[in-house]
Protein backbone atom coordinates (compact mmCIF):
# COMPACT_ATOMS: atom_id res chain seq x y z
CA UNK A 1 0.00 0.00 0.00
CA UNK A 2 1.35 3.42 -0.61
CA UNK A 3 0.81 5.50 1.94
CA UNK A 4 -0.39 9.51 2.17
CA UNK A 5 2.45 11.80 1.11
CA UNK A 6 1.25 14.54 3.21
CA UNK A 7 1.60 12.35 6.42
CA UNK A 8 4.83 12.85 8.32
CA UNK A 9 7.12 9.60 8.57
CA UNK A 10 10.25 10.99 10.35
CA UNK A 11 9.08 12.22 13.70
CA UNK A 12 11.20 14.15 16.01
CA UNK A 13 11.27 12.58 19.32
CA UNK A 14 12.10 14.47 22.31
CA UNK A 15 14.67 12.94 24.43
CA UNK A 16 13.99 14.25 27.78
CA UNK A 17 13.40 10.77 30.46
CA UNK A 18 9.76 11.71 30.66
CA UNK A 19 8.88 12.49 26.87
CA UNK A 20 6.21 10.68 25.07
CA UNK A 21 8.09 8.17 22.30
CA UNK A 22 5.31 9.35 19.56
CA UNK A 23 5.23 13.44 18.33
CA UNK A 24 2.60 15.58 18.56
CA UNK A 25 2.10 15.88 14.78
CA UNK A 26 1.50 11.71 15.29
CA UNK A 27 -1.03 12.02 18.14
CA UNK A 28 -3.29 14.12 15.85
CA UNK A 29 -2.93 11.80 13.11
CA UNK A 30 -4.26 9.39 15.73
CA UNK A 31 -6.70 11.39 17.01
CA UNK A 32 -8.00 11.94 13.64
CA UNK A 33 -8.04 8.67 12.51
CA UNK A 34 -9.95 7.60 16.05
CA UNK A 35 -12.61 10.34 15.15
CA UNK A 36 -12.80 9.04 11.61
CA UNK A 37 -13.58 5.02 13.20
CA UNK A 38 -16.45 6.92 15.59
CA UNK A 39 -18.10 8.60 12.55
CA UNK A 40 -17.54 5.56 10.31
CA UNK A 41 -19.63 3.60 13.00
CA UNK A 42 -22.17 6.44 13.31
CA UNK A 43 -23.30 6.60 10.20
CA UNK A 44 -24.29 3.18 9.85
CA UNK A 45 -26.00 3.28 13.49
CA UNK A 46 -23.57 0.57 15.09
CA UNK A 47 -23.47 1.36 18.84
CA UNK A 48 -20.66 2.44 20.84
CA UNK A 49 -20.19 0.32 23.56
CA UNK A 50 -17.97 -0.23 27.10
CA UNK A 51 -17.18 -3.13 28.63
CA UNK A 52 -14.90 -4.10 31.96
CA UNK A 53 -11.37 -4.45 31.72
CA UNK A 54 -10.76 -6.28 34.15
CA UNK A 55 -12.67 -9.80 34.21
CA UNK A 56 -12.88 -12.94 36.76
CA UNK A 57 -11.99 -15.59 34.02
CA UNK A 58 -9.01 -15.40 31.07
CA UNK A 59 -8.67 -16.28 27.42
CA UNK A 60 -7.26 -19.91 27.27
CA UNK A 61 -4.90 -19.48 24.22
CA UNK A 62 -1.98 -20.92 24.54
CA UNK A 63 -0.85 -18.10 22.31
CA UNK A 64 -2.25 -15.22 24.05
CA UNK A 65 -1.24 -14.75 27.81
CA UNK A 66 -3.01 -12.75 30.36
CA UNK A 67 -2.14 -10.07 32.67
CA UNK A 68 -3.37 -11.10 35.96
CA UNK A 69 -4.33 -8.14 38.42
CA UNK A 70 -4.96 -9.16 42.33
CA UNK A 71 -7.47 -6.97 43.53
CA UNK A 72 -9.64 -7.20 46.88
CA UNK A 73 -13.17 -7.91 46.39
CA UNK A 74 -16.22 -7.69 48.94
CA UNK A 75 -13.05 -7.56 51.44
CA UNK A 76 -11.56 -10.73 50.00
CA UNK A 77 -8.56 -11.20 48.03
CA UNK A 78 -8.96 -11.89 44.31
CA UNK A 79 -7.83 -12.33 41.08
CA UNK A 80 -9.08 -10.81 38.26
CA UNK A 81 -7.62 -10.53 34.57
CA UNK A 82 -6.82 -8.21 32.23
CA UNK A 83 -8.79 -8.68 28.74
CA UNK A 84 -6.86 -9.78 25.47
CA UNK A 85 -9.72 -8.13 24.11
CA UNK A 86 -13.12 -7.13 24.46
CA UNK A 87 -14.82 -10.18 22.54
CA UNK A 88 -16.43 -12.21 25.55
CA UNK A 89 -17.93 -9.41 27.45
CA UNK A 90 -19.24 -7.97 23.88
CA UNK A 91 -20.99 -11.31 23.00
CA UNK A 92 -22.53 -10.81 26.11
CA UNK A 93 -23.96 -8.05 25.55
CA UNK A 94 -25.26 -8.84 21.68
CA UNK A 95 -26.90 -11.89 23.20
CA UNK A 96 -29.01 -9.55 25.38
CA UNK A 97 -29.40 -6.77 23.30
CA UNK A 98 -29.29 -8.33 19.34
CA UNK A 99 -27.66 -4.88 18.12
CA UNK A 100 -24.55 -4.66 15.72
CA UNK A 101 -21.91 -2.54 18.12
CA UNK A 102 -17.87 -1.46 18.89
CA UNK A 103 -15.60 -0.97 21.18
CA UNK A 104 -12.15 1.09 21.11
CA UNK A 105 -10.51 -0.07 24.15
CA UNK A 106 -7.08 -0.83 25.69
CA UNK A 107 -6.61 -4.50 25.77
CA UNK A 108 -3.25 -6.43 27.33
CA UNK A 109 -1.33 -9.43 26.16
CA UNK A 110 1.66 -10.29 28.89
CA UNK A 111 5.55 -10.38 27.29
CA UNK A 112 4.90 -8.75 24.01
CA UNK A 113 7.52 -6.30 23.45
CA UNK A 114 8.90 -5.40 19.98
CA UNK A 115 9.04 -2.93 16.97
CA UNK A 116 4.81 -4.25 16.40
CA UNK A 117 4.24 -5.59 20.14
CA UNK A 118 3.20 -3.88 23.19
CA UNK A 119 1.95 -5.12 26.66
CA UNK A 120 -0.83 -2.92 26.31
CA UNK A 121 -1.89 -1.99 23.02
CA UNK A 122 -5.49 -0.14 21.68
CA UNK A 123 -8.29 -2.46 19.58
CA UNK A 124 -11.18 -1.96 18.06
CA UNK A 125 -13.24 -4.50 17.62
CA UNK A 126 -17.67 -5.00 16.06
CA UNK A 127 -20.03 -7.13 15.83
CA UNK A 128 -22.58 -7.79 13.01
CA UNK A 129 -25.42 -10.16 13.90
CA UNK A 130 -26.60 -11.51 10.89
CA UNK A 131 -23.37 -11.10 8.74
CA UNK A 132 -21.28 -13.84 7.21
CA UNK A 133 -17.85 -13.45 6.84
CA UNK A 134 -17.87 -11.87 3.50
CA UNK A 135 -20.23 -9.00 4.91
CA UNK A 136 -17.79 -8.14 7.43
CA UNK A 137 -14.78 -7.90 5.03
CA UNK A 138 -17.04 -5.82 2.81
CA UNK A 139 -17.44 -3.53 5.39
CA UNK A 140 -13.44 -3.54 7.11
CA UNK A 141 -12.80 -2.38 2.71
CA UNK A 142 -15.14 0.37 3.45
CA UNK A 143 -13.97 1.44 6.78
CA UNK A 144 -10.39 1.21 5.21
CA UNK A 145 -11.65 3.80 2.27
CA UNK A 146 -12.77 5.93 5.06
CA UNK A 147 -9.11 6.07 6.65
CA UNK A 148 -7.15 5.49 3.72
CA UNK A 149 -9.34 8.47 1.27
CA UNK A 150 -9.30 6.32 -1.62
CA UNK A 151 -11.23 3.08 -2.19
CA UNK A 152 -9.53 0.23 -1.30
CA UNK A 153 -9.11 -3.32 -3.03
CA UNK A 154 -8.72 -6.59 -1.18
CA UNK A 155 -6.79 -9.29 -2.35
CA UNK A 156 -8.29 -12.89 -1.38
CA UNK A 157 -5.63 -15.64 -0.79
CA UNK A 158 -6.73 -19.20 1.15
CA UNK A 159 -4.35 -20.42 3.53
CA UNK A 160 -3.59 -23.60 1.78
CA UNK A 161 -2.84 -21.73 -1.73
CA UNK A 162 -0.27 -19.18 0.16
CA UNK A 163 1.17 -21.98 2.70
CA UNK A 164 1.92 -23.86 -0.81
CA UNK A 165 3.06 -20.71 -2.56
CA UNK A 166 5.93 -19.48 -0.33
CA UNK A 167 6.83 -22.85 1.95
CA UNK A 168 6.28 -25.35 -0.86
CA UNK A 169 4.19 -27.63 1.44
CA UNK A 170 0.17 -28.53 1.87
CA UNK A 171 -0.41 -27.33 5.12
CA UNK A 172 -3.38 -29.24 5.85
CA UNK A 173 -2.33 -32.62 4.56
CA UNK A 174 1.72 -32.75 5.61
CA UNK A 175 2.42 -35.53 8.22
CA UNK A 176 4.26 -33.44 11.05
CA UNK A 177 7.70 -34.99 10.10
CA UNK A 178 7.57 -32.81 6.97
CA UNK A 179 6.75 -30.00 8.11
CA UNK A 180 9.58 -30.42 10.78
CA UNK A 181 11.80 -31.40 7.84
CA UNK A 182 10.57 -28.27 5.91
CA UNK A 183 11.72 -25.63 8.77
CA UNK A 184 15.00 -27.12 9.36
CA UNK A 185 15.80 -26.99 5.89
CA UNK A 186 15.25 -23.17 5.88
CA UNK A 187 16.85 -22.72 8.92
CA UNK A 188 14.57 -21.96 11.31
CA UNK A 189 14.13 -22.80 15.02
CA UNK A 190 12.95 -26.22 15.96
CA UNK A 191 10.99 -27.41 19.03
CA UNK A 192 11.45 -29.82 21.56
CA UNK A 193 8.94 -32.13 22.64
CA UNK A 194 6.90 -29.52 25.07
CA UNK A 195 6.40 -27.91 21.66
CA UNK A 196 8.83 -25.00 22.64
CA UNK A 197 11.54 -23.52 20.64
CA UNK A 198 14.68 -24.95 21.48
CA UNK A 199 17.98 -21.78 20.89
CA UNK A 200 19.65 -25.36 19.04
CA UNK A 201 18.67 -27.42 16.32
CA UNK A 202 16.98 -30.93 17.83
CA UNK A 203 16.14 -34.03 16.23
CA UNK A 204 13.73 -34.53 18.90
CA UNK A 205 10.30 -35.44 16.79
CA UNK A 206 6.70 -33.25 17.66
CA UNK A 207 4.14 -36.36 17.67
CA UNK A 208 1.05 -34.26 18.73
CA UNK A 209 -1.48 -32.82 16.63
CA UNK A 210 -1.35 -29.86 18.99
CA UNK A 211 2.03 -29.44 18.28
CA UNK A 212 1.69 -30.38 14.68
CA UNK A 213 -0.61 -26.22 14.46
CA UNK A 214 2.99 -24.94 16.47
CA UNK A 215 5.28 -26.24 12.92
CA UNK A 216 2.28 -24.69 10.83
CA UNK A 217 2.69 -21.43 12.84
CA UNK A 218 6.33 -21.37 12.95
CA UNK A 219 6.34 -21.81 9.08
CA UNK A 220 3.89 -19.24 8.18
CA UNK A 221 5.05 -16.45 10.13
CA UNK A 222 8.55 -17.04 9.29
CA UNK A 223 8.05 -17.41 5.32
CA UNK A 224 4.34 -16.71 4.65
CA UNK A 225 3.60 -13.67 6.76
CA UNK A 226 6.59 -11.18 5.49
CA UNK A 227 5.40 -11.63 2.28
CA UNK A 228 1.21 -10.52 2.40
CA UNK A 229 0.05 -7.40 1.98
CA UNK A 230 2.42 -5.22 0.23
CA UNK A 231 0.26 -4.56 -3.09
CA UNK A 232 -3.03 -4.86 -1.86
CA UNK A 233 -4.55 -5.44 1.36
CA UNK A 234 -4.91 -9.28 1.38
CA UNK A 235 -7.12 -11.47 3.18
CA UNK A 236 -5.80 -14.82 4.41
CA UNK A 237 -8.95 -16.88 4.67
CA UNK A 238 -9.75 -20.43 5.43
CA UNK A 239 -7.45 -21.39 8.69
CA UNK A 240 -6.18 -24.51 9.79
CA UNK A 241 -9.04 -26.10 12.31
CA UNK A 242 -6.99 -26.01 15.39
CA UNK A 243 -6.73 -21.82 15.11
CA UNK A 244 -10.39 -21.61 14.89
CA UNK A 245 -10.65 -20.27 18.69
CA UNK A 246 -13.87 -19.15 18.32
CA UNK A 247 -14.80 -19.28 15.37
CA UNK A 248 -16.93 -22.12 13.18
CA UNK A 249 -15.55 -24.83 10.77
CA UNK A 250 -16.15 -26.20 7.20
CA UNK A 251 -15.19 -28.22 5.06
CA UNK A 252 -13.18 -26.47 1.99
CA UNK A 253 -13.75 -27.31 -1.29
CA UNK A 254 -10.92 -29.69 -1.46
CA UNK A 255 -12.63 -31.56 1.17
CA UNK A 256 -10.49 -30.30 4.05
CA UNK A 257 -12.20 -28.76 7.34
CA UNK A 258 -10.98 -26.02 8.10
CA UNK A 259 -12.08 -22.52 10.20
CA UNK A 260 -14.54 -20.18 9.36
CA UNK A 261 -11.95 -17.04 9.80
CA UNK A 262 -10.09 -14.42 8.10
CA UNK A 263 -6.85 -12.29 8.73
CA UNK A 264 -6.00 -8.87 7.13
CA UNK A 265 -2.43 -8.29 5.65
CA UNK A 266 -0.89 -4.59 5.13
CA UNK A 267 2.44 -4.59 4.36
CA UNK A 268 3.61 -7.86 6.02
CA UNK A 269 1.91 -7.15 8.89
CA UNK A 270 -1.12 -9.09 10.74
CA UNK A 271 -3.48 -6.05 11.42
CA UNK A 272 -7.36 -7.45 11.80
CA UNK A 273 -8.69 -11.12 12.50
CA UNK A 274 -12.52 -12.05 11.78
CA UNK A 275 -14.57 -14.92 13.12
CA UNK A 276 -18.08 -16.55 11.74
CA UNK A 277 -18.87 -16.49 15.10
CA UNK A 278 -19.54 -20.01 16.95
CA UNK A 279 -22.49 -19.52 19.47
CA UNK A 280 -22.76 -23.03 20.51
CA UNK A 281 -21.75 -22.96 24.57
CA UNK A 282 -20.77 -26.46 24.91
CA UNK A 283 -18.24 -26.92 21.87
CA UNK A 284 -16.55 -23.69 23.20
CA UNK A 285 -16.47 -25.08 26.80
CA UNK A 286 -14.50 -28.25 25.06
CA UNK A 287 -12.73 -25.78 23.23
CA UNK A 288 -11.74 -24.25 26.24
CA UNK A 289 -10.70 -27.09 28.27
CA UNK A 290 -8.89 -28.49 25.82
CA UNK A 291 -6.83 -25.26 25.37
CA UNK A 292 -6.24 -25.27 29.39
CA UNK A 293 -5.02 -28.92 28.57
CA UNK A 294 -2.69 -27.78 26.02
CA UNK A 295 -1.73 -25.00 28.51
CA UNK A 296 -1.04 -27.71 31.53
CA UNK A 297 1.90 -29.43 28.62
CA UNK A 298 3.20 -26.24 28.03
CA UNK A 299 3.42 -25.20 31.88
CA UNK A 300 1.30 -22.30 31.09
CA UNK A 301 -1.21 -21.02 34.38
CA UNK A 302 -4.67 -22.48 33.70
CA UNK A 303 -6.92 -19.81 32.96
CA UNK A 304 -10.89 -20.00 34.82
CA UNK A 305 -13.26 -20.20 32.05
CA UNK A 306 -16.33 -17.77 31.24
CA UNK A 307 -18.88 -19.32 32.25
CA UNK A 308 -21.14 -16.13 31.85
CA UNK A 309 -19.91 -16.37 27.91
CA UNK A 310 -20.97 -19.81 28.15
CA UNK A 311 -24.17 -19.03 29.11
CA UNK A 312 -24.82 -16.27 26.84
CA UNK A 313 -24.46 -18.48 23.95
CA UNK A 314 -27.57 -19.58 24.00
CA UNK A 315 -29.15 -16.75 22.94
CA UNK A 316 -26.04 -15.09 20.62
CA UNK A 317 -27.90 -14.52 17.01
CA UNK A 318 -25.80 -15.57 14.27
CA UNK A 319 -23.29 -13.25 13.77
CA UNK A 320 -19.50 -12.18 12.43
CA UNK A 321 -17.09 -10.08 14.20
CA UNK A 322 -13.79 -8.64 14.05
CA UNK A 323 -11.08 -7.15 15.94
CA UNK A 324 -8.45 -4.54 14.49
CA UNK A 325 -4.86 -3.56 16.02
CA UNK A 326 -5.62 0.32 16.09
CA UNK A 327 -1.91 1.33 16.43
CA UNK A 328 -0.84 -1.27 13.83
CA UNK A 329 -3.07 0.07 11.33
CA UNK A 330 -1.81 3.74 12.05
CA UNK A 331 1.71 2.42 11.79
CA UNK A 332 0.45 1.08 7.83
CA UNK A 333 -1.44 4.30 7.08
CA UNK A 334 1.26 6.73 7.87
CA UNK A 335 4.48 4.58 6.34
CA UNK A 336 5.73 4.41 10.06
CA UNK A 337 8.28 0.93 11.02
CA UNK A 338 7.47 0.81 14.77
CA UNK A 339 4.89 0.77 17.54
CA UNK A 340 6.31 3.37 19.65
CA UNK A 341 6.39 5.87 16.84
CA UNK A 342 2.54 5.55 17.23
CA UNK A 343 1.88 5.19 21.18
CA UNK A 344 2.62 7.58 23.37
CA UNK A 345 4.79 5.56 26.10
CA UNK A 346 5.74 2.18 25.32
CA UNK A 347 5.11 -0.69 28.28
CA UNK A 348 8.96 0.19 28.96
CA UNK A 349 8.83 3.77 29.81
CA UNK A 350 4.88 3.71 30.93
Amino acid sequence: MSQDPNLSTSPTFDKSPYAPTMSLAMARQRAQMLASIRQFFAQREVLEVQTPLLSQAGNTDTFLQSVSANVTYQDKPCRYYLHTSPEFAMKRLLASWQVAMYQICPVFRDNEIGSRHNIEFTMLEWYQPHYELSDIADELAQLLEALYGYPVIMNHYRYVDAFMDFVGIHPLTASIDALQAVAEDKGLPVFNTSGRLDEQPSNEKIDSENSRQDWLDLLFSHSVEPNLGFDLPTLITEYPPATAALAKTAIDKDGNLVAKRFELYIDGIEIANAYDELADGSALRERFEQDNALRQQHDLPVMPIDEHLLAACDDLPPCSGIAVGIDRLLMVITGTKSLQEVIAFSSGRA
